[in-house]
């Protein structure tokens, strides 16, 4: 399905390189709702989310010329949609007084083994799990969105957009092995934060 629809973007972006008017729809009906949710959660809030998602399909639309590679159409897209966010962020009136510390999440070092410790809630005692699914998208919303920038970033181009460590390293300008870690450490955290949620309703 991942690849299909990437196919479809690949394709889209070479019928725009080659002047197919008839594109420039599909290719907002493909990006408009995930560049809106991707900078949702990184701009953490709706006006700003809205003027970015618009902001971003405008400059591509301004920029196509520059995209060289259609096979990377989503990485470059995504790319132009981070600095959309972060010059937004800068002078949103709803920017944050700080940002939360990565710390805050990640539960802190098992002084006997020296290892960070992660509990795991029992899912398997859970009420009705259907019944608990909105919950816990709005608690990971929740979670993500009050991730560090650089983590947060990472994991939405990974796990949400699904584009590849190459791919992510190339939008965020940082190395592999930076994307790797960072996802890692993003990962934890917001696993940390639906344990605690979960724990929470086990018992």
């Amino acid at each position: 399905m991942a690849s299909l629809e990437k196919e479809q973007e690949v394709e889209l972006a070479r019928d725009l390189l080659a002047g197919n008017l008839g594109a420039f729809d599909r290719f907002v009906e493909s990006f408009r709702t995930r560049l809106f949710q991707y900078s949702l959660l990184m701009c953490g809030q709706r006006e700003d989310a809205e003027e970015v998602s618009q902001e971003t399909l405008l400059k591509v639309f301004e920029n196509l010329a520059q995209l060289r590679e259609p096979e990377h159409v989503r990485s470059w897209v995504f790319r132009i949609a981070k600095n959309a966010c972060l010059m937004k962020r800068r002078k949103s009136v709803f920017a944050p007084v700080r940002e939360l510390s990565l710390d805050e999440f990640i539960p802190l070092m098992d002084h006997r083994g020296g290892e960070r410790k992660l509990e795991i809630a029992d899912w398997s005692a859970l009420p009705d799990a259907q019944v608990l699914r909105s919950e816990l998208r709005d608690v990971l919303q929740e979670a993500i969105s009050e991730l560090p920038e650089i983590y947060k970033s990472v994991l939405l181009l990974r796990d949400v957009e699904e584009l590849s460590t190459e791919e992510t390293a190339q939008v965020l300008e940082v190395s592999e092995d930076v994307v790797k870690t960072r996802l890692h450490r993003a990962r934890l955290a917001v696993r940390q934060k639906l344990d605690q949620y979960l724990k929470v309703r086990v018992n």
